[in-house]
């Protein structure tokens, strides 16, 4: 992996075109060297990651503890749960799509970003403060509606930071230094909790300033990137936003398979609760469950984006769905212990490297620059609408069926689908071997 921290001004456009001049055969250590350029990760980047390193700590240190502060502190029943988890997963999805238009209608996504993290900050203060599930409810949709303004515009600032040839690295990289952050979060809940058995809100105090903090970095460290203004100082005309750009037949192949598999991705909470029940280990421990996740996640990111770079993302994007059917698969067998528990985790990681930022490369590609930010957030959209409906779901039937027989309906389910996925992702297998 190569970083790069010279290139603040520059676009990715700029940055191919300057590497590698079409007139001039390159000798055999000069085309080496052009490689080590096109594969250097951007500052701009870097100084993201930070940015989500930050706010994952905020936000991961609270998602560890709210299921047991839900269904144990509070005493609200999984189905309640289950709602407030599909609320996290999902509520942004009604912003998304502002988000990104908002991003690549002012050609401003770096500005578009900070109000977004400003609305999860804010949010964090009523955590203080909220006691029922009416309170509970309301500040995790606030936090969840800042977190879908931010996300798109945020993608298209590493898209429009990054080259072709390194865009699955460059996202790598940054989930690497999100999810680094998503690691020290639990644990950092777990700390607070073993020494403070009911250190519930000592965690949402910590939560707070972390995400102060993150929107300090964002305003003061982070470049305001305007794409579509780089690319007409660098020759290209202008082309302005129209939403017809959103119609091409790759994207919608992409929207529909985040569609399906959303539909059958429930919460890592209930998997959590599921391999709890199991073992009986105590309370506090609950939140290691979220480091191991995010450290097994962090482990795999890079080298999953780089073999993406490498091999197509579609394929990638398919084998971390098989990764997470075998989570299913392991969870739901009647067998307790330590390496049934660490496995799941490792499974779960894997499915997250492999899926999360290789969702946007694949959306980021096929939409052009002038909607790029509108493209990368109509899939995540699409996934967070269809995570909402996989958890209430779940919820619902784990309360109706119990957990293991709800865990075994949804194992079955993503077996069927996962076949369908590869197919509607043919495409993108055919476009891969023609490039290389």
């Amino acid at each position: 992996m190569y970083l790069s921290f010279s290139d603040r001004g520059k676009s990715a456009q700029a940055v191919e075109e300057t590497e590698a001049p079409a007139s001039v055969s390159p000798s055999p250590a000069s085309a080496g060297a052009t490689r080590a350029v096109a594969t250097r990760v951007s500052s701009v980047v870097v100084a993201l990651g930070i940015v989500s390193m930050l706010t994952d700590i905020s936000s991961e240190s609270v998602s560890a503890i709210l299921p047991l502060y839900i269904t144990g502190v509070l005493g609200l029943s999984t189905i309640a749960y289950g709602f407030i988890d599909g609320l996290y997963q999902g509520v942004s999805a009604i912003v998304r799509i502002a988000g990104g238009w908002a991003a690549d209608r002012g050609d401003q996504p770096k500005w578009i970003a900070f109000f977004g993290y400003g609305v999860s900050a804010i949010a964090r203060i009523g955590l203080l403060f909220a006691s029922g599930f009416a309170a509970i409810t309301a500040i995790v949709a606030i936090d969840r509606l800042g977190k879908g303004v931010r996300t798109a515009p945020r993608d298209a600032l590493i898209s429009a930071s990054s080259t072709p040839q390194n865009l699955g690295r460059s996202f790598g990289v940054h989930r690497m230094l999100d999810t680094v952050g998503a690691a020290i979060g639990p644990l950092l809940a777990f700390l607070i909790l073993f020494f403070i058995p009911d250190g519930y809100h000592t965690v949402f105090i910590v939560s707070l300033a972390c995400a102060i903090l993150g929107v300090v970095v964002l305003g003061l460290l982070v470049p305001n990137k305007r794409p579509r203004a780089e690319r007409v100082q660098n020759g290209a005309a202008k082309q302005p936003f129209r939403w017809r750009q959103l119609t091409d037949p790759r994207l919608r192949r992409v929207l529909l398979v985040s569609g399906l598999l959303g539909l059958l991705t429930i919460g890592d909470g209930f998997i959590y609760l599921v391999l709890q029940s199991r073992s009986a280990f105590a309370a506090e421990w609950f939140p290691l469950l979220y480091v191991g996740t995010n450290v097994a996640f962090l482990a795999f990111a890079i080298p999953l984006g780089r073999l993406s770079d490498r091999f197509g993302r579609a394929k990638v994007f398919v084998i971390g769905h098989v990764a997470l059917l075998a989570t299913y698969v392991f969870a739901a067998l009647p067998v307790a212990g330590v390496p049934l528990t660490i496995l799941c985790l490792l499974l779960l990681g894997v499915f997250y490297a492999a899926t999360d930022g290789i969702l946007a490369a694949l959306a980021s590609e096929s939409t052009p620059v002038e909607s790029r930010a509108s493209g990368i957030a109509a899939a995540q959209t699409v996934v967070a609408l269809a995570r909402l409906i996989a958890s209430t779901g779940f919820g619902v039937l784990w309360f109706a069926v119990g957990r293991t027989e709800a865990m075994v309906v949804a194992a079955v389910a993503l077996a069927i689908v996962i076949p369908v996925v590869a197919y509607l992702l043919r495409g993108f297998f055919v476009a891969r071997r023609m490039a290389s």
